[in-house]
């Protein structure tokens, strides 16, 4: 029998009723923090994890020094990158183009000009290869302007923008690749001058100057073209500003003719200007005779260019946000 101590709104409870209410009130509480706790991905100790819930992902912290200031970092996501762009080069063909590029430029030169300047006493392969191979490099240079246009245009830089990868990675990674580009280019320039009757007539370290040369031109010059490539609109605009300075340097310079084949009027900026240093040092060193007279104007133009372009590529890859 249930007894009354009330009527309507003001009646007590009895005890049993105060007690089942009480644990209805402490169950309800259990559950609802049950479910909090379902919700935020915790979990009692000992318990086995819910996948079935929601997952919270801890983001690295950008400017965690653990995370992407240290050096093993930088460096894995250096070669990280590295492997990306050389698969992506290899899949649209960059290789074979480093091939047939100074196999073509090599013989379409060397073919109508080599009786013309053997009347002149010139040995014309030996006299042309410097120059094939700077063409080589720097059309490695152009290639890397158009990969990074397309990296901008894909929506790569946006992504690693918003990733814990230190702003100067991607530009680590496309000069390695430009890089690789360029020694096969050397390779193939020095393989078809060697066919055409080019020789090197100094020592190992003459021989390796002329290649480390090379390298060092075209790692400039992509450095420049790659900061280039990151403002440009579009591929096409990017070949256009770079090719026709390359092609118009090169042919004005006395790396395909010597400095008397040209008008008294255009002698002087083709014995002057940077492209005609560098093959007339490059030239020294495969013969085994470089001198300081030659080399100090050539070194002086790199270094020149090489701290013009470094602070802008600096520039570019600090502030990508700006570029997307």
């Amino acid at each position: 029998m249930t007894v009354s101590t009330g009527s309507g709104s003001n009646a007590l409870p009895s005890a049993g009723q105060s007690s089942i209410t009480t644990s209805s009130i402490t169950t309800s509480s259990t559950d609802r923090s049950s479910n909090d706790a379902t919700t935020t991905g915790a979990s009692a100790p000992g318990a086995a994890p819910d996948t079935a819930g929601p997952q919270t992902v801890a983001w690295p912290d950008r400017d965690d020094p653990t995370v992407s200031a240290g050096g093993a970092a930088f460096g894995r996501q250096w070669l990280t990158m590295t492997e990306r762009a050389v698969r992506s080069a290899y899949g649209e063909g960059e290789f074979v183009i480093a091939v047939v590029m100074p196999v073509v430029f090599a013989l379409g030169f060397y073919l109508p000009l080599r009786l013309i300047m053997a009347d002149r006493g010139i040995d014309y392969a030996q006299f042309l290869m410097p120059i094939i191979v700077l063409q080589s490099v720097a059309f490695t240079a152009v290639a890397a302007a158009q990969r990074a246009t397309l990296d901008k245009m894909r929506g790569m830089n946006r992504r690693l923008a918003s990733m814990p990868v230190r702003p100067l990675v991607p530009l680590f990674a496309r000069m390695s690749t430009s890089m690789i580009r360029s020694m096969i280019s050397i390779a193939a320039a020095l393989i078809i001058g060697v066919l055409l009757g080019f020789s090197f007539a100094g020592g190992p370290l003459d021989t390796l100057g002329f290649v480390a040369f090379a390298l060092a031109v075209g790692l400039v010059l992509a450095i420049g073209a790659d900061s280039l490539g990151l403002i440009t609109r579009g591929p096409e605009a990017t070949s256009q500003l770079l090719v026709l300075p390359q092609l118009v340097l090169g042919l004005l310079s006395t790396g395909f003719v010597p400095e008397s084949g040209f008008p008294d009027w255009a002698q002087p900026f083709a014995r002057n200007q940077p492209i005609s240093h560098f093959a007339g040092t490059m030239r020294e060193l495969a013969a085994g005779e470089p001198t300081w007279h030659t080399a100090a104007p050539a070194l002086i133009w790199l270094a020149a260019l090489a701290v013009s372009f470094v602070a802008f590529a600096h520039h570019t890859q600090t502030h990508r946000r700006l570029y997307p």
